[in-house]
């Protein structure tokens, strides 16, 4: 089949791209063409067309308006897609054939620059993950938007969906051959994956990786930086150099254990609202929230340094009022690292450069508030702020104060800035000033009042008269130049040359204009590095304010750390909680555990506080380590190498896995990796199976914690029968959560306190949720049938033996105190096969035995 020439050169451009949509330009449109028409349509709800490309058949077409591509842009961006913009390269009046074509961009989920789908408090990392022979990984990811990039190498696949989860990217760029191993990482994370195998370091990104010796260190960022390179075709000069770190210099918290612990989302919601980040964002720049985000996902270890940051949030804590001024100061810093990225990538505009300005104007005031604290820490925090004044000078001088959106319409750039520009500008304005002299003239004369002289791009300036008004014009006065409806329009010699003077004075001036503004943003660019350097200085300046600033109104107290593995909590409450209920409201409890002390079983009913009361503990370490004051009136704390979680039922229905096998993976993560440092918070272990298993599951995990790994361990549970383990294991202690019964109601006081509890209530809390009133009491008389009837599960290990002998039959003896109606039971029990069997089919078979008994 034969196409016409453009359609040939859209599928010659389309083969290159053909995980892509081709935006390609055609005039005032970018039309796609067969099925990225038919597939964009559908997804921008857009009119499907089609035109005659040479074939047969007419060709698949749709397309939008160039001005308004970037709406319809960033919604196939944030469906997950990809799009390629094909520009028109040459001058189509000059061109020979077909008009030259290329792709200038591609625009992917990792590498948009602007739009809504870029969160101001959030990076959009485009990550590259590289699989070793050795079984390592390599992992490498940057922010377009603010330069920053980082790696580091894993020992296990298992590292690498931790550090995809916690650094949030949204498309992962790995080998050809790799790819359909991470398909499945598409839906389970909702990730874009891209392939590049060329993985040698390009020149221009030399000077970033220059550090960088080891060879899957530069394998690795060389598969990231080749991506960027070919798909961004521009520079990339505010690239930073590459940050190398290992994940064990950080608290590690996986997966599971951040969304449990709900730190930068909710567990339903998937949003803000609700989470620890939601709390402690008192941040007042977008870099700072940025900044904040990414220490809650990385608690430090090094005492040195949690003590140093605790020291400065102490410091700002006590100086209000300089604080307080501080806040106002940085509320008018703008976004210094992405303003950084616009300039390098050559997308800023004039009010962007007016942002940049006004932030650097803020950065001598807050200087002299650091100065004003009486402290050597806080000083020197202040020295390495660089208000960059020669570039406020720059901008000063050359760009308005309220400038226009587009660079290529002038009103950009201040008078007395350049000699040259200034002349057209007072040729343009003389030129309409002598217009609206003429126009007063003409009136005079004529003595037509209504006469008017205007301006429209087809006709240029022209006389307007209306028809009523004709007969007194002088015979031969004006050329007539266009009749309309109501009246006639002419033009004289004089005004003309007049026109062309002024059109020309105005069409120099805006190319100048554009001249000049592009000659000011190259010059803008010299000072990215140092930009960059001030940013991130100025967010964390802005975290730590709003640590102090969280801390003085939560009332917040500075956490110290033991030596001795202690962890003494008085007064501790759960952050997000007591901002929701109000301090007034929330009830504070202590926690205290050292090396006699590691584990603490935990009863209680339900919505008593059991998880909130464990959730608290997790987040007052992960909150201390992240250098901020704590939600208590005292806090002792070890410094945590881990936090492991196993709070809340919910499948994963990507992975094809049930309830019982999440809880189960994610106690086996723990189980596995825990160290003596580590926090372990295991949540009523065991309930999505029936209850001797899970009871049994319970009991070898809490023995195998307290015997092998001898972490600090918080295990909830309803298996009232396992506290009898505390004669057993020296190191546990019982605690429970209060409740009180008055007059057939419970009241929970969720306050904890040492020892069991007394029973579960669980018939209370479903009085509470307001279940039938007979199903109420057909439980209550069940539940008694089951105190009276039933013998206690857990017995000393003798007993337990002495009572399992009966279905064993070990003798004679044995066989012969057994009835005939108790032999046929345990044959049926004896034949049973419960792997084979549903819940609801065991339930059946055991109500069967139960009536053979009765």
């Amino acid at each position: 089949m034969t196409y016409t020439p453009m359609i040939q050169q859209y599928l010659a451009i389309k083969s290159q791209y053909k995980d892509a949509f081709l935006f390609f330009r055609l005039g005032d449109f970018y039309e796609m063409f067969f099925d990225d028409a038919i597939k964009a349509s559908q997804e921008l709800e857009i009119t499907l067309t089609s035109r005659d490309g040479g074939g047969e058949e007419r060709v698949p077409m749709c397309g939008v308006p160039y001005h308004s591509a970037a709406m319809y842009i960033e919604r196939l961006i944030e469906k997950g897609y990809k799009v390629a913009i094909c520009e028109q390269v040459e001058d189509p009046k000059t061109a020979k054939g077909v008009v030259r074509r290329e792709v200038v961009q591609l625009i992917t989920p990792g590498t948009v620059m602007e739009g809504k789908q870029l969160e101001e408090k959030a990076n959009n990392y485009l990550a590259s993950l590289t699989s070793f022979e050795d079984g390592t990984y390599g992992i490498a990811y940057a922010d377009l938007t603010t330069g920053e990039s980082r790696m580091t190498l894993l020992h296990s696949f298992e590292d690498v969906l931790n550090e995809i989860y916690s650094i949030g990217t949204k498309e992962l760029v790995v080998a050809t051959a790799y790819k359909e191993q991470c398909q499945f990482l598409q839906e389970r994370y909702a990730l874009t994956i891209s392939c590049e195998d060329e993985t040698t370091i390009p020149n221009a990104c030399q000077s970033i990786v220059s550090h960088l010796k080891q060879e899957k260190l530069l394998v690795t960022c060389g598969r990231l930086f080749n991506y960027l390179i070919k798909t961004q075709k521009r520079s990339l000069a505010h690239l930073q150099p590459v940050e190398l770190y290992e994940v064990d210099a950080y608290m590690k918290i996986d997966v599971y254990s951040k969304r449990n612990l709900e730190l930068t989302e909710t567990i339903r919601a998937k949003g803000k609202n609700g989470s620890l980040f939601w709390l402690l964002d008192e941040t007042m720049t977008a870099m700072g929230g940025r900044l904040l985000k990414q220490w809650i996902d990385r608690p430090l270890l090094d005492r040195e340094k949690i003590e140093q940051r605790l020291h400065l949030v102490e410091q700002l804590q006590i100086s209000y009022f300089e604080r307080q001024e501080l806040r106002e100061h940085l509320r008018g810093v703008y976004d210094l690292e992405r303003l950084a990225g616009r300039v390098a990538f050559g997308n800023v505009n004039a009010r962007d450069l007016i942002q940049l300005k006004k932030s650097l104007k803020q950065v001598p005031m807050i200087s002299t508030l650091l100065m004003q604290i009486h402290d050597e820490h806080v000083q020197a925090f202040a020295q390495h702020l660089d208000a960059c004044e020669d570039l406020v000078r720059l901008l000063e001088e050359a760009i308005e104060e309220n400038p226009p959106l587009s660079v290529r319409e002038g009103g950009i750039i201040k008078d007395g800035y350049n000699e040259a520009l200034d002349r057209f500008r007072d040729a343009s304005r003389n030129g309409k000033t002598w217009i609206a002299q003429l126009e007063t003239r003409e009136r005079e004369l004529t003595g037509i009042k209504s006469l008017k002289i205007g301006y429209n791009r087809v006709f240029g300036y022209y006389i307007e008269v209306t028809k009523a008004n004709l007969h007194l014009l002088p015979e031969g006065r004006y050329e007539r130049k266009q009749t309309l409806a109501n009246a006639e329009r002419f033009v004289t010699k004089e005004l003309k040359e007049k026109e062309a003077l002024i059109l020309e004075a105005e069409e120099k001036s805006i190319e100048l204009e554009y001249e000049l503004f592009v000659s000011i943003r190259e010059q803008v660019k010299q000072y990215i590095v140092r930009l960059q350097k001030l940013a991130k200085y100025i967010s964390q300046l802005d975290v730590i304010q709003c640590f102090a600033t969280v801390s003085e109104k939560y009332n917040y107290c500075r956490p110290q750390f033991s030596h001795d593995r202690r962890l003494v909590i008085q007064q501790g409450r759960h952050p997000v909680v007591e901002k929701v209920l109000g301090s007034n409201v929330y009830v504070p409890n202590d926690c205290y555990m050292d090396a006699e002390r590691e584990m603490l079983l935990i009863t209680g009913p339900n919505m008593s506080g059991k998880s909130t009361y464990m959730r608290q503990i997790a987040l007052t370490a992960i909150m201390a380590q992240i250098g901020c004051f704590v939600p208590a009136e005292e806090a002792i704390l070890p410094i945590f190498d881990q936090v492991f979680t196993r709070i809340g039922a919910a499948d994963d229905l990507v992975a094809g896995q049930s309830t019982f096998m999440v809880e189960m993976l994610e106690a086996r993560n723990a189980i596995v990796h825990a160290t003596q440092n580590s926090l372990v918070l295991f949540d009523e272990i065991g309930r999505g199976t029936s209850t001797y298993d899970g009871m049994a599951l319970a009991q070898a995990m809490i023995e195998y914690i307290h015997d092998r790994i001898g972490a600090k361990t918080l295990f909830s549970t309803h298996y009232h029968e396992l506290t009898a383990l505390e004669k057993q294991l020296p190191r546990l202690k019982n605690v429970h959560v209060s409740a009180i019964e008055e007059n057939g109601t419970v009241i929970f006081l969720h306050k904890i306190k040492e020892g069991p509890a007394d029973k579960s209530y669980g018939i209370h809390v479903a009085q509470l949720a307001k279940l039938p009133f007979d199903l109420i009491k057909r439980a209550e008389q069940i539940l008694h049938e089951f105190e009276t009837n039933t013998a206690p599960v857990v017995k000393e290990k003798e007993e337990e033996f002495q009572q399992l002998s009966i279905f064993l039959e070990t003798n004679d003896e044995t066989r012969s105190s057994v009835s005939k109606k108790e032999k046929e039971v345990i044959k049926r029990i004896q034949s049973i096969n419960l792997l084979d069997m549903t819940p609801l089919e065991a339930m059946n078979k055991l109500y069967e035995i139960q009536k053979l008994l009765k």
